[in-house]
């Protein structure tokens, strides 16, 4: 059975969806307003709806006669979540990385610049 997050993914994977989704960040808008424009159909377009629905992607509420849909702020932070644990796993990754780095550098031999250093402050030492 797929998450609610796999289920986004899968329903941002249709440019069409990705468009109609687009098309909702301005704010409520009918079918009719969301399909203005498209390459594809109204009822394509109440297909492509009712997938991002079920991914908890949008919203729908009646106003008369019309459905009008709208973004749902939970199902774009749920996703926003899932992401993040990835980002978590890399800064961590990088975090280890860099340590071992500054571990490396600190018990080997020093940088070039510092044994220059060492080596002029030697020859002007008095004989």
């Amino acid at each position: 059975m797929l998450t609610y997050e796999e289920r986004a993914l899968d329903a941002l994977g249709d440019p069409t969806r990705r468009a109609v989704l687009k098309r909702l960040r301005g704010g409520e808008r009918s079918v009719g307003e969301i399909a203005e424009g498209m390459k594809v159909s109204r009822p394509a377009v109440s297909q492509h709806l009712k997938i991002l629905k079920a991914a908890r992607l949008v919203t729908v509420h009646a106003e008369g006669t019309r459905r009008v849909y709208a973004v749902d702020a939970r199902g774009i932070l749920s996703l926003q979540r899932w992401f993040a644990q990835f980002w978590d796993e890399t800064l961590l990754a990088f975090k280890d990385a860099a340590e071992l780095e500054a571990a490396k550098d600190a018990s080997g031999p020093p940088h070039e610049g510092v044994e220059r250093q060492n080596k002029q402050q030697i020859r002007s030492l008095p004989k």
